[in-house]
């Protein structure tokens, strides 16, 4: 009886572990934003300006430049998928990079303490 009750307190410690094993395996979200497509960074980026420019902590000058500035970021992505080869990994990269540019410098302006009441 007693090797009985071990194998069935054994059976249940192993099948409490087996959805916790399940559950460290699946990916988990990262603590930073992970890759985001194009389209969604241009999506967020143009929430950010407007949310700003309704919120009072952009003003409309800084918004006009912020999107004269995403404009041409959307344009250098449709000339560098109207290239040859398509959007290659090099022109991702450099799309990442100046949106990266683009997101602080509206992180910056939305912070200066410049009050647009």
């Amino acid at each position: 009886m007693n090797k009985f009750t071990l194998m069935l307190a054994g059976l249940g410690i192993a099948a409490s572990a087996v959805p916790m094993t399940a559950a460290m395996a699946a990916p988990h979200p990262a603590p930073y934003q992970a890759w985001q497509s194009i389209n969604s960074r241009q999506a967020n980026l143009d929430m950010r300006i407007n949310q700003g420019v309704r919120s009072g902590q952009l003003s409309r000058s800084e918004a006009a430049r912020l999107r004269a500035e995403f404009a041409s970021l959307n344009r250098l992505e449709a000339q560098y998928r109207r290239s040859r080869p398509g959007l290659t990994l090099a022109e991702r990269r450099d799309l990442d990079r100046r949106f990266d540019a683009l997101s602080a410098r509206i992180r910056y302006q939305k912070h200066d303490r410049e009050h647009r009441w």
